[in-house]
């Protein structure tokens, strides 16, 4: 079972701060989105609002094309993973997963094993007194054996080291080939895992910048490389994102469209048109103007 999300002009105060400006997308079902930010973005506040932990000041949240709001139909189907302080949490290991699985109807206890068994984790333990790495993998196990139809994981492994990490991604993956989800993971690791995601969605300073298919945005970056006067040439008119010269020779990052007729006059100019990463695209459309 997987949900649709759609959001429409929302926005969220804090007395005067603005966290949230007017922010409207739709989230198809059954696909791994990504929300990438910077710090103090509005990602966590967007997220909270996904999963009912607040009120919106303004606009719509509607999953299935109801309001998740004190709504217990619709917030049993949703699962919000995020990094929590553990200290005076004396449960054990498995008296909380015993407590997802009470209120999460699709809950998978046979799931819930195996994640236990390959992330190590000590069932008898109290939670307080795991390392934080654990109680990162303990996160993401009752996020994944959740299997609700709405699952977000806000920054909820960034305790784990880069091989328990690597664990999650690839079971992140094999699990929603086996029972697809509509998966919504935001993080700052995104050269680590921009393989993940279906879709990009990128807020900055409370608005949304851009939502594309991965693919789609991946392919709209081009980095321009040659002679000094050939590129400035063939990059006037283009969203120009950043530029770097040494000697006679330039480098400049662009963004947008380039038609296989461009491709083909860059390289009779000398030009050579390269791949840019979601991490760069993502640092310049979000930067900071001098």
């Amino acid at each position: 079972m997987t949900i649709d999300v759609d959001v429409r002009n929302l926005s969220l105060k804090y007395n005067d701060f603005e966290a949230l400006k007017n922010i409207s997308f739709h989230l198809e079902s059954g696909k791994i989105h990504g929300i990438l930010g910077r710090n103090g973005a509005g990602k966590t506040s967007l997220l909270s609002l996904l999963a009912s932990f607040r009120e919106s000041s303004e606009g719509s949240v509607k999953m299935d094309g109801e309001k998740p709001f004190e709504n217990a139909n619709i917030m049993q189907k949703v699962t919000f993973i995020y990094e929590k302080d553990y200290k005076d949490e004396t449960e054990k290991v498995k008296g909380m997963l015993e407590a997802v699985e009470r209120y999460r109807p699709d809950f998978d206890t046979n799931y819930a094993d195996h994640l236990v068994k390959i992330f190590k984790l000590p069932l008898e333990k109290p939670v307080n007194k795991l390392s934080k790495g654990m109680q990162s993998a303990l996160n993401v196990t009752m996020g994944l054996a959740s299997r609700s139809p709405l699952t977000i994981f806000d920054e909820a492994y960034l305790g784990m080291d880069a091989p328990t990490r690597e664990i999650f991604y690839k079971e992140l993956l094999a699990d929603q080939s086996e029972h697809p989800r509509t998966i919504i993971l935001s993080t700052h690791l995104v050269s680590e895992m921009d393989y993940l995601f279906d879709e990009v969605i990128i807020i900055d300073k409370g608005a949304l910048v851009l939502q594309e298919e991965y693919e789609t945005l991946a392919s709209r970056g081009a980095s321009i490389t040659g002679v000094t006067n050939l590129v400035d040439d063939f990059v006037s008119g283009m969203h120009q994102l950043s530029e770097q010269k040494l000697g006679g020779t330039k480098s400049v990052m662009v963004y947008g469209d380039i038609s296989d007729k461009q491709r083909n006059e860059a390289q009779q100019k000398g030009l050579e048109v390269g791949p840019i990463s979601l991490q760069d695209l993502f640092i310049h459309l979000t930067r900071e103007e001098a």
